[in-house]
């Protein structure tokens, strides 16, 4: 698949990328995409949240009444789940959410969602640019130049390039990342994806392996 090479205003350069259809063009595994998507958000997951069990719970340990003839269910201290301000019955502990997935499938997955992308003609490719500083300005005629204004998009850099993070930074819409942090997920989300020349190389040895 060959796609033009645009420059920041927009314009035709006259020359073409490959699309390796290895990686742009294969048949798509909707079940690698749902597994690596729910790995990364998992992975989001904090797992802090902590009740206090009857063990933990601030109180005295004093048995409050008769083991039998009350009546009423069995219960020791006022620690007891039974009653209330009791610690809780298997409350949620820190935990990690994270779960482990074979790299090819997830590699099998970033490439489904790259042909996904490819299918709906939603992939723009860039030619390299960087800013001498910070300016959100720069970055927004770029978007208005590639007709991207009003859509979520992804835009894939061959390395860290700090002064474009920080240009994009504040614009809800718009996504910057390295192609070698390139996932399913942000992918998918994205309604259209630009990527670098440099970045299109960078994700076909990530992807080729």
């Amino acid at each position: 698949m060959e796609v033009s090479v645009l420059n920041i205003n927009g314009q035709d350069t006259g020359r073409k990328v490959v699309l390796d259809d290895a990686v742009y063009g294969i048949e798509p595994n909707d079940h690698a995409i749902y597994l690596d998507v729910r790995l990364f958000l998992a992975n989001q997951r904090q797992g802090t949240a902590k009740a206090k069990e009857r063990s933990e719970v601030s109180g005295s340990t004093r048995k409050l009444g008769r083991q039998k003839g009350g009546g009423g269910a069995r219960r020791g201290d006022i620690n007891s789940p039974v009653l209330v301000g009791g610690g809780r019955v298997f409350g949620p502990r820190p935990r990690s959410y994270s779960f482990k997935l074979n790299k090819k499938l997830r590699q099998l997955a970033r490439r489904s969602a790259l042909t996904y992308k490819a299918q709906e003609n939603a992939v723009i490719v860039l030619e390299d640019f960087s800013f001498e500083a910070p300016k959100t300005k720069n970055f927004i005629e770029i978007i208005n130049n590639l007709k991207v204004d009003g859509k979520k998009a992804l835009f894939v850099l061959p390395e860290a390039d700090k002064a474009v993070y920080l240009s994009a930074r504040n614009l809800q819409r718009v996504n910057v990342m390295r192609a070698a942090q390139l996932n399913t997920y942000n992918v998918l989300d994205a309604d259209v994806l630009v990527l670098t020349e440099g970045a299109v190389k960078v994700v076909d040895q990530n992807l080729n392996k």
